[in-house]
């Protein structure tokens, strides 16, 4: 879901509410890109993935070396 930005904070939080007061439920854009990689065996997807991943690609980029003794993952 994606809430449309509007004049004030409010109007805003009284449009997600109504939308999920009709079954929508709220997720973060992160949260979506994820679940629509699933897993990081998707090779094709990996890197796309966290170059749109900020800090939380970068955790992962931090975990995979430190795990797997590589070297870092090559930013284009």
């Amino acid at each position: 879901m994606a809430a449309p930005r509007t004049a004030s904070k409010e109007t805003s939080d009284m449009s997600v509410q109504r939308m999920i007061q009709v079954g929508v439920v709220p997720v973060i854009w992160q949260q979506a890109l994820l679940e629509y990689q699933r897993d990081w065996a998707h090779k094709d997807t990996y890197e796309a993935v966290m170059e749109h991943s900020g800090t939380y690609g970068m955790g992962v980029d931090y975990a995979y070396t430190m795990v797997h003794k590589a070297s870092q993952r090559k930013v284009k």
